[in-house]
């Protein structure tokens, strides 16, 4: 998915620099941070960076080059069209598709030099495909350890590596990697992630037993490279701690020193006097319990903001106010609270809808509780609509590296 975007600047600030009716503020120096972060708590292991669904709604191809930048060794993503897409725009590194459907370009993905994720059914149609390319294949074998979603059944599993060797033997294909995906990894204290790890390590010891030698063997996602240094092996996976989010109820970004990558804006768009017992949109579930100003902040549903979020914080001016009322498809409504000069004076002011907590101000996972959702929800469904605008471009302390090496 391609989003509108302005870039180009430095080190824009909050509240500074040019105005914009709304964006999507995306730090890349924040991505950096994260990634460096996370790549200290995997060590020795390797990062993947993950940046499906649009880098969680922050902009692939930058958040892709920034994470590299900051030391990622791999990229992922869901589909194959996202990777060709990161191939389109000349990222050239390891990188690994894992979701397909009978209809997903195995071809494009051979052509491109694009990793495979294999779950058994897929395994005919990429050597297929790797015939008709005339090339090899580069496939990860993915194993259900309990998750119940995609990745081949334990019963299965013999079968698939004995299959994919015979197919390796024939140098139609590579089995590069061998991987699963956690459950419960964000619940430290349950035991599914005990026997998730165990059971991943025998079918390790089932495919090494039948000549498989893999590149890399992954598990962890962003909550296990935090808390189970055990479940580590070569490479762990990492989403959403890139974009700087915790992954447990319990702790925060910066209690995991990660930094929030993106920041919502918009700018108030009207205050308007109202009496006492004004109704506030659509049901009216409102109403005004004084004569007050409403704040108009011109962002909805169809911006990507969880319709089911009333009582959502938003910052203008260094206050915090609750949505009030229901969220419409285009705006929402704050009450400001007394009428008069102060309240007329915030029209144009910039609106903070969620950012990196700073001094107190509104974060994604505001909007999650307030939604009664998850942060990963928060930012990946942040529309189209909204223009990306990317700061700190340039990765600053890699020139500051060089300039010590010169």
């Amino acid at each position: 998915m391609t989003y509108p975007a302005t870039t180009g600047e430095s080190s824009a600030a909050p509240g500074h620099g040019p105005r914009y009716e709304r964006s999507a503020v995306i730090d890349l120096d924040a991505i950096r941070h994260n990634v460096r972060r996370l790549a200290d708590a995997a060590s020795p292991a390797k990062v993947m960076a993950v940046v499906k669904a649009d880098a969680y709604g922050h902009g692939a191809v930058p958040v892709a080059r920034a994470a590299l930048e900051a030391g990622a060794s791999w990229l992922g993503v869901a589909h194959i069209s996202e990777a060709l897409a990161l191939r389109a725009a000349g990222i050239d590194a390891p990188l690994l598709a894992w979701l397909h459907t009978t209809e997903s370009n195995f071809g494009a993905a051979v052509a491109a030099g694009i990793d495979i994720g294999c779950s058994g059914w897929e395994l005919d149609r990429i050597v297929g495909a790797a015939r008709e390319q005339e090339r090899p294949a580069r496939i990860h074998l993915k194993v259900d350890t309990g998750l119940g979603r995609n990745g081949a059944a334990l019963d299965t599993w013999d079968q698939l590596v004995g299959e994919a060797m015979e197919y390796q033997d024939q140098g139609v294909l590579r089995v590069v990697g061998i991987f699963s995906h956690l459950a419960v990894a964000d619940e430290p204290e349950r035991p599914e992630t005990d026997q998730q790890l165990a059971t991943f390590r025998e079918v390790l010891a089932v495919a090494e037993d039948a000549g498989v030698d893999p590149e890399v063997r992954h598990l962890a996602n962003t909550p296990a490279t935090l808390s189970r240094p055990d479940t580590h092996f070569d490479l762990v996976r990492v989403g959403l701690g890139i974009y700087g989010l915790s992954p447990f109820a319990g702790q925060s970004s910066a209690e995991l020193g990660l930094r929030p990558a993106m920041a919502l804006r918009t700018l108030v768009s009207q205050c308007k006097d109202v009496p006492e017992g004004q109704g506030v949109s659509y049901g009216l579930r409102y109403r005004t319990t004084s004569a007050s100003t409403l704040g108009l902040i011109p962002m909805g549903y169809a911006d990507g903001v969880p319709r089911s979020a009333t009582g959502g914080p938003v910052r203008v001016a260094g206050r915090t106010y609750p949505v009030v009322g229901r969220i419409a498809m285009d705006q929402m409504v704050i009450d400001l609270g007394a009428t008069g000069v102060e309240g007329k004076d915030l029209l144009g002011a910039e609106a903070e809808l969620f950012g990196d907590g700073a001094d107190g101000g509104p974060t994604a996972d505001d909007w999650a509780r307030a939604a009664a959702t998850i942060n990963y929800e928060i930012v990946t469904r942040i529309s189209p609509r909204v223009p990306r605008r990317f700061i700190n471009e340039e990765d600053r302390s890699a020139a500051s590296r060089q300039e010590e090496l010169s």
